[in-house]
């Protein structure tokens, strides 16, 4: 039986990619975002070297501190230890959430990314804080060889998961602006993972800001 958690708050989940530095050092970008509404951040960077990663990780680390928003680090369970992160992030190909938490404590935030029915079967029956359901819509983001769920396919992995663990964050992520993040929020989700619709922004704290009220009204309006 996995023990109901509750202790992430998904709202709006602002990930700091690699491929933002054109846009600012990055762990500027990551508190300008925490400070305007994220409440969750996510560090990914596919490129840098393990050194980097870490030295990266702890100076986002540095500036979230007394913002509120928690720092989860992409895909590497070592990086995330060495830091002293909130948690992890982990894909179909990455650490199995059971090891990982074995590795992290019972404290860590483990969220697990979900593309179809048989990821989302082997999330609910792992020790994850919250599930990221994606991509719903295409991304230029990341490389992304499978097809976009669409609004339709991501409300049916949500509904496994709405069934089966109605505690659980579902969050959705992929090609998500101001615009369809009422549209997934109407879907079923509990918030949603943007990269490019605050960092690619013209003004990111403004886009940080204007995301947290739409998602906010959103769940507002049905009654979350």
């Amino acid at each position: 039986m996995i023990e109901k958690r509750s202790k992430v708050d998904f709202r709006l989940n602002a990930i700091v990619d690699g491929s933002l530095r054109d846009r600012g050092n990055l762990a500027d970008l990551a508190a300008l975002a925490a400070r305007n509404g994220a409440t969750l951040i996510q560090y990914r960077d596919k490129e840098a070297s393990t050194r980097d990663l870490i030295g990266e990780a702890l100076a986002i680390r540095a500036a979230l501190a007394g913002t509120g928003a928690p720092l989860i680090v992409n895909d590497r369970v070592d990086v995330a230890l060495a830091v002293g992160a909130a948690g992890v992030h982990l894909g179909r190909e990455d650490m199995d959430p059971a090891m990982a938490r074995r590795i992290l404590g019972p404290d860590a935030l483990i969220g697990a990314t979900v593309k179809n029915a048989a990821d989302a079967e082997a999330a609910l029956a792992a020790p994850v804080d919250y599930v990221c359901v994606g991509g719903v819509f295409a991304t230029l983001s990341k490389r992304n060889p499978d097809p976009p769920l669409g609004l339709e396919g991501f409300a049916r992995l949500r509904a496994l998961f709405a069934e089966a663990r109605p505690e659980l964050p579902v969050g959705a992520i992929a090609g998500i602006d101001a615009a369809r993040a009422g549209e997934v929020l109407r879907a079923g989700a509990s918030g949603v993972a943007v990269i490019s619709g605050i960092f690619r922004a013209p003004e990111i704290a403004a886009a940080a800001a204007r995301m947290r009220r739409i998602v906010d009204q959103a769940l507002a309006e049905r009654g979350s």
